[in-house]
């Protein structure tokens, strides 16, 4: 498996993007509308409407390079609140990557009595 965390900082973009975009569209968008640098060394991840792919978006220093994963089974929980990037950390990339949320719901162990 690729660990996007190893390549830089990992962003996601929120929200659904139009996934037929490819290198130039996405770069646009993450400078003009969350004025971000695309050249940056960052990675930046995309979802489109289905929530079973994403993107990734990274630059090397020469050259773009685009990824593209398609979950068989499943869909991902993306972040819906549209027009927002979040900065992930690595732990949160590997539950992406492994099709989980990046904010694992919490035990209620006070509802069972353990504090």
């Amino acid at each position: 498996m690729i660990r996007l965390s190893d390549l830089g900082q990992v962003y996601i973009v929120c929200g659904k993007t139009d996934l037929r975009k490819g290198i130039d569209g996405l770069a646009i968008l993450i400078k003009e509308q969350f004025e971000l640098d695309p050249f940056s060394g960052k990675v930046f991840l995309f979802c489109g409407g289905r929530r079973d792919r994403f993107k990734a978006l990274y630059w090397d220093g020469q050259g773009f390079w685009l990824l593209y994963k398609r979950f068989e089974n499943g869909k991902m929980n993306w972040p819906s609140n549209q027009n927002e990037v979040q900065a992930l950390s690595a732990k949160q990339v590997d539950w992406l990557m492994k099709g989980f949320s990046i904010s694992p719901k919490i035990k209620n162990t006070k509802a069972r009595g353990l504090y």
